[in-house]
C-alpha cells in the first residue's frame, strides 16, 4: 500500500475487511459522489467508477473495492464502516442520510458573525459525537471582530468537553492548532451552516485557492459554494471532507451523543432521588436544584430538553417503520406461500 493511501486513512482495519478480495480487486477510497458516480483515489492514481444497480451505495469517505470489465471501474463492495456522519433528512419521514463515512474528527465551523446560536452549536455536536468521531469546534471569521475572545468563551460553554479553537483564514490565527487535530492517517469532516467559511478553511488548510469561495449575502445568510461533499489531502496532514451547508441538522439515533453533548446535565441526573424523575417539578431533582442555584442555566436545560424530546421522537419513528417494514415482508411471503400451492387461500 502507498503512502499516499496511508495517509487518507487506510490501516489495518480496512486491510482485514479487503483481505478476501485483494487478488481480485482494487482497493480505493471514494473522495466524491455525485449522479451515480463515484471518483476514487487508488495506489495508482484517482478513478471514476460506476456503482451497481442493487448494489450498497457509497458516499464520500468510504473504502471500496473497485473491478475493471476491461471499459469501465465498477464499485463492487463497499468495505464495513467503522464510523458514520448521519443526519435525519429533512423530509420528516425516518430516514438517515449518511453525511460521509470513517471519519476520525468532526469539525464544526461556526463563524462569530453572526452571533452563534448555542443551541445550534449543542445540536452539532451531538451529530457529530453520534457518529462515533470526535468533534471540534472552528469558531471561524475570527478576524472579524474584537469580541471574538469572548464569543469563542461562549461557545465553549456550549460545548462542554469539547476543543475549541477561534480561527481566522485571513491572518492564520488558529490554523496550525486545527491542523494538528488532523495528523496523517486521520480525516476530518467539516460541519456547519453556509455562510460559516468551510471552503475558505479548507483552502487555509490546504494551502491552496482549492475550492471556490464566495461572500455573505446582505440579510447574512451564506452562499453555497460546496456543491458536493468531498475528500481532500491535507498537505502533510491527513485527509479533510468539506460538506455544502447545512441548513438542519436532524439528530438520528442521538442517544450516546446527547450523553457526551450534555455531560453536565447527565452527571446532575444521576443525583436526581428518583431514578424515573421527569425533571419537571419532582421532589429531590439534581437539575432543578441545580438551575434554582444557577449553576445551570435554565437556556442550557431546555435544550437539553428539547433534544432528548427530538432524539425520542426519532426513535419512536424509526420503531414504527421497522414494524412496518417487518409486516410487509411477511406480506410478501405468505403471498409467495399462498402462490405455490403449498396451502390453500
Amino acid at each position: 500500500m502507498t503512502p499516499a493511501l496511508t495517509s487518507l486513512g487506510w490501516d489495518e482495519y480496512f486491510a482485514a475487511a479487503f483481505e478476501p478480495l485483494c487478488h481480485t480487486h482494487v482497493v480505493a477510497r471514494v473522495t466524491a459522489a455525485d449522479r451515480g458516480m463515484v471518483d476514487c483515489a487508488t495506489d495508482g492514481g484517482t478513478v471514476r467508477a460506476g456503482i451497481r444497480l442493487g448494489g450498497e451505495t457509497p458516499v464520500t469517505g468510504d473504502w471500496v473495492a473497485l473491478v475493471d470489465d476491461g471499459a469501465h471501474w465498477w464499485v463492487d463492495v463497499v468495505l464495513p464502516r467503522r464510523t458514520a456522519v448521519s443526519r435525519a433528512v429533512a423530509n420528516g419521514r425516518s430516514d438517515a442520510q449518511v453525511l460521509a463515512a470513517n471519519i476520525d474528527v468532526v469539525v464544526i465551523a461556526v463563524p462569530v458573525q453572526p452571533e452563534p446560536r448555542p443551541g445550534v452549536v449543542e445540536r452539532f455536536v451531538a451529530l457529530a459525537w453520534d457518529s462515533g468521531a470526535t468533534p471540534v469546534v472552528a469558531v471561524t471569521k475570527y478576524d472579524l471582530t474584537r469580541d471574538a475572545d469572548a464569543i469563542v468563551a461562549d461557545v465553549a460553554e456550549a460545548a462542554v468537553g469539547v476543543t475549541v479553537i477561534g480561527v481566522s483564514a485571513v491572518t492564520g490565527t488558529g490554523i496550525e492548532e486545527l491542523r494538528s487535530h488532523v495528523p496523517a492517517g486521520r480525516t476530518a469532516c467539516l460541519l456547519g451552516r453556509s455562510g460559516a467559511g468551510k471552503s475558505t478553511l479548507v483552502n487555509a488548510l490546504v494551502g491552496s485557492e482549492l475550492l471556490a469561495t464566495a461572500d455573505v449575502r446582505r440579510d447574512g445568510k451564506g452562499r453555497h459554494t460546496t456543491t458536493r461533499r468531498e475528500l481532500v489531502a491535507l498537505p502533510g496532514a491527513g485527509a479533510l471532507v468539506d460538506t455544502p451547508g447545512l441548513r438542519g441538522a436532524g439528530l438520528w439515533t442521538a442517544e450516546e451523543g446527547l450523553e457526551k453533548t450534555f455531560a453536565d446535565v447527565e452527571e446532575l441526573v444521576t443525583a436526581c432521588r428518583f431514578s424515573d424523575c421527569g425533571h419537571d417539578s419532582e421532589p429531590g431533582c439534581a437539575v432543578l436544584l441545580a438551575v434554582d442555584e444557577g449553576r445551570l442555566t435554565q437556556r442550557r436545560f431546555d435544550s437539553w430538553r428539547k433534544l432528548q424530546r427530538e432524539a425520542r421522537w426519532m426513535a419512536t419513528r424509526a420503531d414504527a417503520r421497522l414494524r412496518s417494514e417487518q409486516r410487509r415482508a411477511w406480506k410478501l411471503v405468505h403471498l409467495e406461500v399462498r402462490r405455490s400451492g403449498r396451502i390453500r387461500p
